[in-house]
Order: structure tokens, then sequence, then C-alpha cells
């Protein structure tokens, strides 16, 4: 590919990668707007229960297996070889997004409610709670550099014929505390909603195992490229929130 293909090729898979993770925010809190393409987690649905469970349990595995997938080596080696290698963050981006999307458009919503507070206070403080949570995925992206992340850095770089240096290693405002705070906030936004249905929770629960085993996996990756230094960044910080630790003088400190 050319390089200004490339770059381009990025860019869209960058707006469009950018664009589903706004959809499953506004899918998660109900905020799409009724459309025949995309709904929300908890429009009317017609499907019985068992076909539901199973349409719904097929897209979180989707999801799950598209990222895990994507993000072997073996897997990148395989796209290298009809992609240059500075498009592969973009292509996993793109994929990304095509899982998203086919989530959101064939869901199959259960709305029996766990709990539901339709205005107050409480409505209020759990949406602002979500909403922030979010707020802190893409904050938490630019900490450690989001145009790296989404793969623009890679097909710009490749564009100016410069090569490659992977983002080095480094703490800097929350990642001091916590280092995982991109999933910290995955976490927030997908349990803290004024409205838990059936089928919310359903998701929430498939995306926290999601998380949780994949945290597990890139750990063991970072051990292996870092080794002793991350050992012990493991040991100094909390995996999703800060650890306090009480000193001998019984004052609290945070780690």
């Amino acid at each position: 590919m050319k390089r200004i293909a490339v770059l381009l090729y990025g860019v869209f898979n960058y707006l469009i990668g950018s664009a589903s993770l706004v959809a499953l925010i506004a899918f998660v809190f109900n905020f799409l707007p009724e459309n025949p393409l995309l709904s929300n987690i908890d429009a009317a649905g017609d499907a019985s229960t068992g076909v539901a469970i199973a349409i719904n349990l097929a897209l979180i595995t989707l999801f799950a297996v598209q990222h895990s997938v994507m993000a072997r080596r073996s897997f990148k080696q395989k796209l290298a070889r009809v992609l240059p290698p500075a498009a592969e963050r973009s292509t996993f981006m793109l994929g990304t997004a095509v899982v998203v999307f086919l989530m959101i458009g064939l869901w199959a919503p259960m709305t029996a409610p766990i709990w539901t507070f339709e205005d107050g206070p409480l409505h209020h403080a759990l949406l602002a709670i979500g909403l922030a949570g979010w707020a802190l995925v893409f904050y938490a992206t630019f900490l450690i550099n989001h145009f790296d992340l989404f793969g623009l850095r890679q097909v710009w770089l490749h564009f100016r014929g410069v090569p490659y240096t992977p983002v080095p290693f480094q703490l800097n405002t929350l990642y001091r505390y916590i280092r995982h705070p991109i999933m910290t906030g995955v976490f927030f936004g997908i349990w803290f909603t004024p409205a838990m249905t059936v089928g919310h929770l359903m998701f929430a629960l498939g995306m926290s195992a999601y998380i949780l085993i994949g945290v597990a996996h890139e750990e063991r990756d970072l051990i292996r490229a870092f080794g002793e230094r991350y050992l012990a960044y493991r040991a100094s910080t909390g995996r999703f929130l800060p650890v306090i630790r009480r000193t001998r003088s019984g004052a609290s400190e945070t780690a």
C-alpha cells in the first residue's frame, strides 16, 4: 500500500473506531435515537428469554474473541503479509468498530428491571458516575498516548517515512496509582446506571469477565517485556483502584 493510502486507512479507522465507542456509551445509557439499525440496550424486544440469552452471549463472545485474536502476535504476523505493520493497530480499530456496531444492532433486550431510579438525586448520581467512568476512559488514553493506542501515530509516522518506536513505559498521574485506569473507567461506565435490567446486567457481567481475563493476560505480557521494573510497579499500585496501606504510625497512605 502507498503511504497516503495507509494514512487514509488509519484516519478512517480512527474515526469509525471512535464513533463506535461513542455509540456504545449511548447504547449503554439508552441515549440512541430510535432507528432501524442501532438500538439501545433496553429497547423494546420480542425475543424469548432463551433466544435473547443465546444472542447476547454470542455477541459478547464475538467481542472477546475479536479482541483476543487480533491482539495475538501470530495474528499480527499473518496480517503483516497483507498490510504494512503501520496499519495493524488501525485494523484492530476497524475490527472493534465492526463488532461493536454488530452488538448494538443485534442485541436482544431483556428489560426485566433489577433497579430503576427514574428521577431524583440517586438517578442523577448514578448517571453522573457512569458518564464520568467513560470520561475517565478517554482521559486515560491520552495519558499513555491516545493516538498510538488508536493507530493514528503509526500511520502518520509511516506516511512521513519515520521508523516506528514503541511508546515507552512511563508513570504519570493516574498510572502512578492504578495500573489499568481505562478498565476502571469501563467498570464504572457499565455498572453505574439509573436503570439496571436483566439484559444490562448480562452485558455488564460478560464485559467484566472479559476485562478480568484480558488484564491478567496483558500483565503477563508486560512482565515478560519489562521484567523486574513492571513487577515493582505492580507491587506498588492497585490494578483498578488505588491501594491504601497503613504506615507504622497508623496513618493511611495511597500507593
